[in-house]
């Protein structure tokens, strides 16, 4: 398989920082434009305005310090969780407008998000049990001529190798973790609701993987990304190696 570039998650660092520093300007003329005429009203009232806005703007920039100490030193150093929300939620929709705004391009900045995302989860350092971890796989890792559809039940694979099926049949089956192979997102949603895992591993593209990490959340998601040799949603690939590696992060 070819060498595929690693995503960098700082980019998405860059892009949050410059998200941040927007957000605080935005604070500041949300103070200054309406203080003359809270002077008016009372004397004091702008001070009172300045002490609230300017605690906003210290929570924003305190808070984006904590996400990068704690994607940079791998180690939950405080509200890892409830940040990762604020990113999850809130914040990814302005860095892409941000990105694109630099001509970034949309894959990119989902690939360095997830980068960023897996490094927060794993900074968290809980253990979880094989049978509570999910591993969640796009159907377009079966090869497309292949008459036996895994959909569903992974375990109809005949294991001839002609796919990563097998291999990541074998990976699951070598842990004990639950395997389903998904033919889009409310298949996928399905099937987290009906297993309810603590922990999901899931493989798929760009778009995929970063809608499935906002719709899961507060559940922890380890994002891989597919490699698309013959372009999307057919017969891609993945790195078998970097699923095995995430596994033996989190399994207690």
């Amino acid at each position: 398989m070819p060498d595929q570039k690693q995503p960098q998650k700082r980019l998405f660092i860059c892009l949050m920082g410059l998200t941040c520093l927007l957000i605080v300007g935005v604070i500041y003329l949300l103070w200054w434009i309406p203080t003359t005429g809270l002077a008016n009203i009372h004397p004091s009232l702008p001070r009172i305005a300045g002490v609230v806005f300017g605690a906003l703007s210290l929570l924003a920039l305190v808070g984006t310090l904590v996400l990068v100490l704690t994607s940079a030193l791998g180690k939950d150093i405080l509200f890892t969780r409830f940040l990762r929300g604020v990113v999850v939620k809130f914040l990814l929709p302005a860095i892409e407008l941000i990105g694109r705004a630099f001509g970034i391009s949309i894959d990119t900045i989902r690939q360095s998000f997830i980068a960023m995302n897996n490094s927060l989860v794993l900074s968290q350092r809980f253990k979880v049990k094989p049978d509570r971890i999910l591993i969640l796989l796009p159907h377009c890792l079966q090869l497309f001529e292949c008459e036996i559809k895994v959909t569903g039940d992974i375990n109809k694979c005949v294991r001839c190798g002609r796919c990563d099926i097998m291999g990541l049949a074998e990976l699951a089956h070598k842990y004990s973790i639950d395997i389903s192979v998904a033919t889009g997102g409310t298949l996928a949603r399905k099937v987290i609701i009906e297993k309810r895992p603590k922990l999901v591993l899931a493989v798929a593209c760009e778009r995929d993987l970063t809608s499935g990490i906002k719709d899961c959340y507060p559940l922890p998601v380890i994002g891989v990304l597919n490699d698309r040799p013959f372009g999307p949603c057919f017969n891609t690939k993945v790195d078998i190696g970097k699923i095995d590696e995430s596994l033996q992060a989190v399994i207690g």
